[in-house]
């Protein structure tokens, strides 16, 4: 039960009377919490009594003087933004030195660098600074030669940032990086035209590099079919040579060149479309029957075979 006790207790100790008993000392004035990146500026009777721009805790009496005790009732505080804030401004109206309408995107960033002078001496410092970086950009890139307004975007922003720096810090907003981002054209006519000689290029330059590799392919073909053409000449040209060197080599042994021409005779015999019939030796009247059937069937007789032992005859197949 006394753990539970003092478990409850806690609980509402930190988590409910600390917070509450922290703002009502904080709404009277006792000490304040400057948080990173913020400002904090005093204000009473319409005057600056106190500037906390660095994070921490404050106590007020101490930081502002007796002011401090009253400035939460009777004055005013002003809390300030201090990070770093970027913006852009779209399509800002140009025209080249050849007269050509540009549009210019421009990137820039800001910050405050002096609260007072933020708070009292302009009553919109972001909007003022818009129009002052519009007005720069407006003077110092009109009349510029096309090529230079289009390549040349570093030494744009370098002008633009030098011409509106100086102002900008009178009013507590100070002028940060400053970045050309977009040049374009405006005049829808003259961005068709540019699309349409694009286009017309890109065409001519995509019809010659199809030109050429065709070109290219007809030269390589040609050369290809022209050393073709002179290799199977040189191997015809040397194809009798070579037949009759080997014929050459074979004559020589006459039982060789007989059994080589026996054998390719018989080859082309296999090879050929007709039918052999074998007839055995000493059958005189099959042979007499063979040469009268052929002779009725309008085929010339039957040659004598040369090997007494075997005849041969061709004759078409049914």
């Amino acid at each position: 039960m006394e753990f539970m006790i003092a478990a409850a207790a806690t609980f509402f100790g930190m988590f409910i009377a600390v917070p509450i008993l922290g703002a009502i000392v904080r709404n009277l004035g006792v000490y304040a919490i400057v948080e990173e990146g913020t400002c904090h500026v005093y204000v009473l009777f319409g005057k600056v009594i106190g500037v906390l721009n660095e994070p921490g805790l404050y106590f007020l009496w101490k930081e502002l003087g007796p002011a401090g005790a009253v400035v939460s009732w009777l004055g005013r505080r002003h809390i300030l933004d201090m990070r770093l804030d970027q913006q852009y401004l779209r399509s800002q109206p140009v025209n080249s030195e050849e007269g050509a309408p540009m549009g210019i995107g421009i990137w820039y960033e800001m910050y405050i660098s002096d609260p007072v002078a933020y708070l009292f001496k302009n009553t919109d410092p972001q909007g003022s600074l818009g129009a002052n970086v519009s007005n720069a950009t407006v003077r110092c890139l009109s009349n510029m030669p096309l090529a230079d307004m289009l390549e040349t975007r570093h030494e744009m922003s370098v002008a633009v940032r030098q011409e509106v720096s100086p102002k900008s810090h009178d009013w507590g907003y100070r002028l940060g990086s400053v970045y050309i981002r977009k040049v374009h054209f405006r005049d829808g006519g003259m961005i068709r035209q540019i699309e349409a000689k694009v286009v017309n290029r890109l065409r001519q330059v995509t019809s010659a590099i199809t030109q050429d590799g065709a070109n290219q392919v007809s030269i390589i073909t040609s050369t290809a079919e022209r050393q073709a053409a002179v290799e199977f000449a040189r191997a015809q040209a040397m194809r009798p040579m070579i037949v009759g060197q080997a014929l050459q080599d074979i004559s020589k042994d006459p039982e060789i060149a007989k059994a080589i021409f026996e054998l390719l005779e018989t080859q082309k015999l296999l090879d050929g479309n007709a039918q052999i019939t074998l007839v055995p030796r000493g059958s005189e009247l099959l042979t007499q029957l063979l040469a009268a059937r052929s002779a009725g069937e309008g085929a010339p007789p039957p040659e004598a075979p040369r090997d007494p032992a075997m005849a041969l005859r061709k004759a078409p197949r049914p």
